[in-house]
């Protein structure tokens, strides 16, 4: 029995109440038969493999990975229903549905199973790179197929010297007479760089070409398939798999390219530039995953609280349940609100994403400023509402076979990858605040007047001007310093102005003030 439920009537409450999302041809009716549809895969085929695909793990051997028992069935299954298609173009095989629709679905995949929903993550990443950068011959080959699912994508940034720092790589490519390039070096942490659900692997490596200009402005980016068109193995191996905190059945892979043959993408020396359509679209979908983890967690412990009996009622005397404890209402509490926020913050960003693809420069401007909020502050949140959760449980959320503790490491890698929650912070204030003079993030601001409490967003319009003067004078210390309780500090009243619109939408029987619980006052004493 699946111990995760997708919160449907949230997501909608939020999409059409909270956030105003509207389409032509989706109505809250059609939204629900969709989401509804989609529940039924997370909640009893991706779900119940979560815990026996942790134990499990996924294997290496002689180069080849197999990934956890039920895995490959479940992908199946994922991909006949034709849920690898929904946001992409229906020129290629794809569904075309809005990126708010997608999002909530996509959630219900990382809820279920975060190391089964990785697969499609990185994937969506690739088909929006090529979907961009690519020639009409690479959309026409590979697109196809990786929406379909029956290929799917990667990213190879990542080596041993290297980390974040991309500047740093040393992967080569050797351009060749037929115009391929033969690419060699190792890349580290590649997310199912194999596995045994697909049929191809089609591997996005940054490399750098022989005269190529030092640092980050010498990278390009190739396509590097598994399988060559004639069905050759190409020189690329998966030579080890990283055992890791959590995320067990998810493949991080070290792969090996010995001289393997790639075709370049758009033009040379501009990889880094194509690979960032990747990233950030990973990015908010890194978010995504904090909510949904989150979601998984607050159930499990709202369900053990409600089933635990300990302690004695001060009224009564009778023994009682510790969902009746006032601070476990707390957690519970707290963790509701936080959830809740966050899941609004992924969705406005959503609803700006479809804008932005109909061409309203204004929504492309709210998705670069909300991008970094998205993936720091919500994957932060799901390592406090995890940690959380475990503590409801008590002595036994320490134990695995309850399974919170899983969650609580699975979420833990959620702040360091695709853009350490540092990286994201330096971006929001670096070029987000003082690269666009404060223009996007100030009107936001001023939009959630009357949402929030007024001292607290004062005090956020004056630490952005406070950031903008020491862009102007140029003291980037003390704008390393700033960036992250900024961020969190912007992230906690945007939830908020969220959560209060949220609180005027729900049932007149609610009467938990959910964004009064949002408010750690040291954020706001930080910056």
């Amino acid at each position: 029995m699946s111990d995760y439920t997708p919160p449907v009537d949230e997501m909608l409450l939020l999409l059409y109440d909270v956030l105003g999302f509207e389409h032509p041809e989706i109505d809250r009716d059609t939204a629900r038969s969709v989401l509804e549809e989609a529940a039924k895969l997370a909640s009893e085929v991706l779900a119940p493999l979560n815990h026996s695909g942790d134990k499990a793990g996924a294997k290496l051997e002689n180069g080849a990975v197999t990934t956890a028992p039920g895995f490959k069935e479940a992908y199946r299954q994922y991909c006949e229903g034709g849920w690898n298609a929904v946001p992409f173009d229906p020129e290629y095989g794809g569904q075309g549905l809005p990126w708010a629709l997608a999002f909530c679905i996509q959630e219900m995949w990382q809820g279920a199973n975060m190391s089964f929903g990785l697969c499609p993550l990185l994937n969506q990443g690739s088909v929006e790179a090529i979907s961009l950068h690519g020639s009409n011959g690479q959309k026409q080959k590979y697109l196809p197929r990786l929406i379909a699912g029956k290929w799917t994508g990667t990213m190879n940034l990542t080596e041993p010297q290297a980390g974040s720092d991309l500047g740093l790589i040393r992967t080569k490519a050797e351009k060749q007479a037929d115009g391929t390039y033969k690419i060699s070096g190792q890349k580290i942490f590649i997310t199912y760089g194999e596995h045994d659900m697909a049929e191809n692997i089609i591997h996005l490596v940054l490399a750098r070409t022989p005269d190529a200009p030092e640092d980050v402005k010498g990278i390009s980016l190739f396509i590097v398939p598994k399988f060559l068109d004639d069905g050759t193995r190409n020189a690329v191996t998966c030579i080890g798999l990283e055992h890791k905190l959590g995320i067990h059945a998810s493949p991080t892979c070290t792969m090996e390219f010995d001289g393997a043959v790639g075709t370049l993408i758009g033009q040379e020396n501009m990889g880094l530039k194509y690979m960032f359509t990747m990233m950030n679209n990973a990015r908010l979908s890194v978010g995504l995953q904090g909510v949904a983890i989150a979601e998984r967690a607050y159930q499990k412990a709202l369900a053990y609280a409600n089933e635990r009996v300990q302690g004695k009622s001060p009224a009564t005397g009778e023994r009682v349940v510790i969902a009746k404890h006032a601070d476990i209402r707390r957690m519970l509490e707290t963790m509701k609100a936080k959830i809740i926020a966050g899941r609004a913050l992924t969705l406005e960003a959503a609803l700006a994403l479809d804008h932005a693809a109909e061409g309203a420069e204004d929504a492309q401007k709210k998705v670069e400023l909300l991008t970094p909020i998205v993936k720091a502050w919500c994957t932060d949140m799901a390592c406090e509402v995890t940690s959380a959760a475990l503590q409801v449980f008590g002595g036994m959320g320490f134990i695995e076979e309850t399974g919170i503790a899983q969650l609580y490491r699975d979420a833990r890698i959620l702040p360091i990858y695709e853009g350490t929650n540092g990286i994201q912070a330096a971006d929001l204030v670096f070029r987000k605040i003082v690269h666009d003079e404060a223009k996007t993030a100030g009107e936001y601001i001023q939009n959630v007047k009357g949402r929030v409490p007024e001292e607290h967003r004062k005090t956020l319009l004056d630490a952005t001007d406070k950031i903008l003067d020491m862009g102007k004078t140029k003291n980037f210390d003390s704008l390393g310093y700033a960036s992250v309780p900024y961020l969190k500090a912007f992230g906690t009243l945007a939830g908020a102005a969220h959560l209060h619109k949220y609180e005027q939408s729900v049932s007149k029987t609610q009467t938990a003030k959910l964004s009064g619980l949002l408010w750690p006052g040291q954020i706001f004493a930080d910056i």
